[in-house]
């Protein structure tokens, strides 16, 4: 019979996890600790790492720094307003922000890092390696591994140096569909808070957006499924230059399409998609034709916005610069993340309150939901 942890406490429960991995026991392990976490731990052992070594987070070189932060500029600049929103919405909880790119160097940092800490002060700067090889299993390393949004707290890291820390990160995709970073809220012997791995889910989404439309295009259509009206950042966007060629979508739009991320030198033109007139959509944006729906050649049918450069839309205004805006409430930005959990959880007020470890009643009282 598999064993089990002499406690339901959550940080007994990991201790008791760390001990059977490095054990060599893993087999014995319950189904209370995320099978990823143990995939990075065994990663970490084959490395030839130990759990008790000495971190000592190093920065890469200043030659290579200058390559990284040429590569990175895509990423940077369509984070930065995204970035500057989201440290206000966690200044109250002492978390901070970490942009890293692909390989896991930090390209940017936001947020209430207290430089006088060296434990903040160590993660917290451009330039750090902070790469499952550098520091063991953390968010970085994770959602980087896992192409997924991650939630990782204290003993869940492999070393015990990171044992300190709390962090939630979740995977960063650039125009052509490929993960070109990712972004990680950290604290430091703060209280676990799941419910970041929502928050820094929907932040990237913005960065992925962001940064899709800031690239060079013809035509932007924003995509959804009949009965959701197109208008947020949860919206499927793709973009289209002058030809009717697909020259980058955000990830909602690949898997509402299932594309694939793009090949060097060769692109899939809207016709393949579309089964309809690839020249209706620019008509439709010219004539400013507003919500439409449209068949796609997998049977399935689509609500789809076509939008000029420019054009006005119903998508959301760029954010005033945060001096020019009253801090949102922190409860606020809590409901926030606890509508959307129930969102990804499509109803399922269990689910959702299981994801972000809270009650199915403090998900009612939050939303103002009937209890059924």
């Amino acid at each position: 019979m598999p064993l089990t942890p002499p406690s339901s406490d959550r940080l007994s429960r990991i201790e008791f996890a760390r001990d059977l991995v490095f054990q060599g026991r893993s087999g014995d392990l319950d189904t209370a600790l995320s099978p990823w976490i143990t995939r990075s731990w065994q990663r970490c052992l084959s490395m030839g790492l130990e759990p008790s070594q000495a971190v000592s987070f190093e920065a890469i070189s200043s030659q290579q720094m200058r390559r990284v932060q040429e590569a990175s500029r895509p990423l940077v600049q369509a984070a930065q307003p995204v970035l500057a929103e989201l440290a206000r919405a966690i200044v109250d909880i002492r978390y901070f922000a970490i942009l890293t790119n692909a390989q896991g160097i930090v390209v940017d940092v936001h947020g209430p890092v207290d430089r006088q800490d060296r434990r903040a002060e160590v993660i917290a700067r451009v330039g750090v390696n902070l790469s499952e090889k550098a520091v063991g299993t953390t968010a970085i390393s994770a959602a980087l591994t896992e192409l997924q949004p991650v939630w990782l707290h204290r003993g869940e890291h492999f070393f015990q140096d990171t044992g300190i820390y709390s962090c939630a990160g979740a995977p960063v995709f650039g125009p052509d569909g490929l993960c070109a970073g990712m972004l990680d809220l950290t604290g430091i012997e703060t209280t676990e808070r799941p419910a970041l791995k929502h928050l820094v889910r929907r932040s990237a989404r913005s960065i992925e957006n962001s940064w899709l439309l800031s690239t060079s295009h013809a035509l932007v259509l924003r995509l959804n499924w009949p009965g959701n009206q197109p208008g947020d950042d949860s919206d499927g966007l793709l973009t289209l230059d002058s030809d009717g060629h697909i020259v980058g979508a955000n990830p909602t739009a690949r898997q509402m399409l299932s594309l694939s991320p793009a090949t060097h030198g060769q692109t899939l033109h809207a016709s393949e998609v579309f089964a309809s007139s690839w020249e209706s959509l620019f008509d439709a944006a010219s004539r400013q034709s507003g919500i439409q729906e449209l068949p796609l050649w997998s049977g399935l049918r689509l609500q789809t916005q076509a939008l000029q450069p420019g054009q006005s839309d119903t998508q959301p205004t760029a954010p005033r610069p945060a001096q020019d805006i009253a801090p949102k409430p922190l409860k606020d930005v809590q409901t926030d993340m606890i509508r959307e959990a129930v969102n990804q959880a499509r109803g399922n007020v269990a689910e959702a309150a299981r994801s972000l470890g809270i009650s199915r009643a403090t998900v009612y009282r939050k939303l103002g939901m009937p209890k059924s």
